[in-house]
């Protein structure tokens, strides 16, 4: 009887085995590609859609064609898109710069054309400010260029969900970089988006952007990316086609090495870098661990896998039933 039950446990772990392998995505990674003490890793795959019609966030608020609206809410903002025929994609960690107060968006999601006002969550990245700053609209948000730069906040925002703890990783994140570049990022504010506007913040950030930003020329079957910092495993974010990968990698890339800068260290240049492999089996491990669900802004829906080293955070479009973004992250 025993040896039954043995037999018997063993067949239902190799039955949902099967049935996670079956479920996980199928990518190719590509070798790694170095400057300093960033690696950046190619994720090849098969696109979800062939839709072309989409912007970036980035793209959509500077031809004034997607509306940011504040709603005196921490951690709720509207977003409507006026567009008569182009989508817009929203990543989770976008930052946008106004309001009352800086936030980052907090769901990856394509808003559709005539779209009309949309809830989304958002959570603030600039502690103490409640009011209007300068010559901005304290009812809207004006731009946005820039996103989260570390895993920390990726993890505070999508997983633990937290503003205390977003607050909190935004002020590491400010003393790293500031320790690193040797000036002082944030004298007068809170805001994280101020702090990448730094001078010194962007001109040695832009000196990896510039070495690494060619690696996708001529790729076309690239649907992410996953990159390391000094040497070890950081995040990988994976994008229902290459056509969206392709317009976001500036802005992806540019995070990256934001984060690269901040966390530069010089006892860790000597590590060895991770390889295709180990990143290869980093994805494959956080898309095993079990799985919750919860309904987000408009039809997204959000697919947690959550385990002690990974997580991974899917968004689900419910009314195309196809998976916009998957982003990783490698908790140490």
């Amino acid at each position: 009887m025993k040896l039954k039950c043995i037999f018997g446990a063993v067949a239902v772990f190799l039955f949902f085995t099967a049935i996670v392998a079956a479920q996980s995505p199928s990518y190719r990674i590509s070798a790694p590609y170095t400057h300093k003490n960033l690696t950046i890793y190619l994720i090849h795959g098969k696109d979800e859609t062939s839709k072309t019609n989409i912007l970036t966030l980035q793209e959509a608020m500077d031809r004034q064609l997607l509306r940011v609206y504040e709603t005196s809410d921490v951690n709720e903002l509207s977003v409507e898109n006026i567009s008569k025929t182009f989508d817009v994609f929203i990543q989770s960690g976008d930052i946008v710069k106004g309001g009352k107060q800086d936030r980052i968006l907090g769901v990856s999601i394509i808003i559709p054309a005539r779209s009309g006002r949309i809830k989304i969550e958002a959570f603030c990245v600039e502690s103490g400010r409640w009011t209007k700053r300068g010559n901005e609209d304290a009812g809207q948000f004006s731009s946005s260029n820039d996103r989260i730069v570390s895993k920390e906040l990726k993890l505070a925002a999508n997983g633990a969900r937290s503003q205390q703890d977003v607050w909190q990783q935004v002020s590491e994140a400010q003393e790293k970089l500031s320790r690193n570049v040797g000036a002082e990022v944030a004298p007068k504010s809170s805001s994280l988006q101020l702090s990448l506007e730094n001078g010194k913040v962007a001109a040695t950030a832009d000196e990896y952007v510039r070495k690494l930003s060619g690696l996708i020329e001529g790729k076309s079957d690239v649907v992410g990316y996953a990159f390391a910092v000094n040497g070890r495993i950081n995040s990988a974010d994976v994008y229902v086609s290459n056509f969206v990968f392709k317009k976001l990698w500036p802005r992806m890339l540019k995070a990256a090495a934001v984060e690269a800068v901040s966390e530069q260290d010089s006892h860790a240049r000597n590590e060895p870098i991770a390889k295709p492999a180990d990143v290869r089996e980093f994805m494959r491990d956080a898309d095993a661990a079990p799985v919750t669900e919860r309904a987000a802004s408009g039809t997204a829906r959000v697919a947690t896998r959550d385990r002690k080293d990974s997580a991974v955070y899917e968004a689900r479009d419910d009314k195309s039933k196809t998976v916009v973004h998957r982003a990783y992250v490698k908790k140490n």
